[in-house]
């Protein structure tokens, strides 16, 4: 561990050659990148490039072009460059370098989330260590796990403030919203899994406009990106779209600035979007970075467990066709029911940032806000990922397994889901 710790900290593109293969090292070097991910109405190929045009796509052998989604500018001089894919395209490849193809029915969901390294004033996170902020080992070690899907539920930017100076866990890491961040935070360490699958990418409140919202905007919004628009190109919270993927449908929601506190102005704009599975045929996740009702800390629930916003728009309104709500924000891994018919409350913020030290591990009988947990289990205080799995047999797209892991690929946890009924280990 301790050599492990020597190469992280002295050089982080021989770690990442020795963990992840030789193309992961040269994405590194070459700082070019390369993925796919669900849009509205479809899906894209993306890459970020130094270059001065977009590198060449081939689909199903044909060449295909791709054009600029946003050209070099301050702080951020890569092209990132954009692609649609087509449904029914067996091969895409960048520069001849396959890229991960969706499946019509993904049975294996990883879920990841809040995974940066933390840098802001007085909470300074060791950058420079592995056991310390592990993202990099957990993205490598869940690609290993050959997931259909990536769903990241959110806060992708950490490092605002600069390491103190002396401080060598995190000395010579970049900070700010620049592109030195975004590819320290989240490039970089997430490299092979970006090649492993597919991915949702769900905005947190750390891509909010005055924080990392200038890179969200150029690399990852599944919106249209417009340099004249917003904060350099960032805006405000996105409508929602709709993933099918076969049987189940994921909503994507952005509530990255959804207020703590009551907000009825904003009360007024998720109960819309809690409320749009109604016209969708079939079970449906909602997908959104805040957790409605989920604990952070037991001792004060009623006051810090829930975001109250979020919750006095999602009561009462969201259909019964709903069977999860998939969430980070809280830096921990929780599954909880309720005694009310709700949806389950999957929580799976424990990715590499700061963990929660307060979080439950017993959660049942606790009462968040108004609600109180029926079912579920906590696993505070360790980092990790977590994957969903839908039963061999179920062509409902209601039974799945949930199970969380650390970064070493260790089980820790294991609930199974029918519906809204859970039962877990």
């Amino acid at each position: 561990m301790r050599l492990l710790r020597l190469l992280f900290a002295t050089s982080g593109a021989l770690l990442t050659f020795a963990c992840c293969g030789l193309q992961s090292a040269r994405a590194v070097d070459a700082d070019y990148w390369q993925w796919v991910q669900y849009v509205p109405g479809g899906m894209e190929v993306r890459a970020a490039t130094p270059e001065a045009t977009c590198p060449v796509l081939t689909l199903d052998g044909v060449d295909a072009p791709m054009t600029t989604r946003s050209e070099p500018g301050e702080n951020y001089p890569i092209r990132v460059c954009a692609a649609a894919l087509p449904a029914g395209v067996k091969i895409a490849a960048i520069a001849g370098v396959p890229l991960p193809m969706p499946v019509a029915h993904p049975n294996r969901i990883l879920i990841v989330g809040d995974t940066g390294c933390r840098l802001k004033g007085k909470q300074i996170q060791a950058c420079n260590d592995l056991s310390e902020w592990p993202f990099r080992l957990g993205a490598t070690m869940s690609a290993e796990f050959k997931p259909d899907l990536v769903l990241h539920v959110g806060d992708f930017h950490y490092r605002e403030s600069a390491c103190p100076l002396g401080n060598y866990g995190c000395g010579g890491t970049p900070f700010g919203d620049t592109w030195d961040v975004w590819r320290a935070d989240f490039f970089s360490p997430a490299d092979s899994l970006l090649r492993a699958a597919p991915w949702i990418f769900v905005r947190g409140n750390h891509e909010e406009c005055d924080r990392g919202g200038k890179g969200w905007a150029r690399t990852l919004d599944p919106y249209a990106y417009d340099a004249a628009s917003g904060v350099n190109g960032c805006l405000g919270p996105a409508k929602p779209y709709t993933v099918n993927i076969g049987g189940l449908t994921i909503e994507v929601m952005d509530v990255s600035t959804a207020d703590e506190r009551v907000n009825a102005a904003q009360v007024a704009w998720y109960k819309d979007q809690f409320a749009l599975p109604k016209d969708i045929a079939g079970p449906v996740w909602q997908t959104f970075h805040r957790p409605v009702w989920a604990l952070d800390s037991p001792k004060d629930a009623r006051e810090k467990g829930d975001n109250q916003t979020l919750a006095a728009a999602a009561r009462d309104t969201v259909p019964a066709n709903v069977q999860a709500f998939v969430s980070g924000h809280h830096h921990t891994f929780e599954v909880m029911s309720y005694m009310q018919d709700l949806p389950i409350q999957i929580v799976s913020g424990h990715g590499g940032d700061d963990l929660s030290p307060f979080a439950p591990k017993e959660v049942k009988g606790l009462e968040v806000g108004d609600v109180t947990v029926k079912e579920g289990i906590g696993r505070p205080r360790v980092f990790g990922f977590s994957m969903i799995e839908r039963a061999a047999d179920d062509n409902s797209g209601m039974r799945w397994t949930l199970t969380g892991y650390d970064t070493h690929g260790r089980a820790m946890g294991v609930c199974r889901l029918d519906g809204r009924n859970l039962s877990c280990d």
